[in-house]
């Protein structure tokens, strides 16, 4: 047993939300969560947002759709 009520998930998701199966499959658990309304922890800092951006800086050239 995982623990999760898939039904009443599947339910939330597919109905509740209107997602399609395979953007509810692709979901993670937090991501759902936060879709239903369940919270997500609390804002990002500032130093956290830095951090974040310089791991993972923009370059020159790229493009969203890979």
């Amino acid at each position: 047993m995982t623990g999760f009520d898939w039904p009443a998930l599947m339910h939330a998701g597919l109905r509740g939300l209107g997602l399609r199966p395979h953007e509810f499959w692709a979901l993670t658990p937090a991501e759902l969560r936060l879709m239903l309304g369940q919270g997500g922890g609390p804002p990002m800092a500032r130093a956290q947002l830095d951090a974040l951006i310089r791991a993972y800086p923009d370059t020159q050239g790229e493009t969203s759709d890979g």
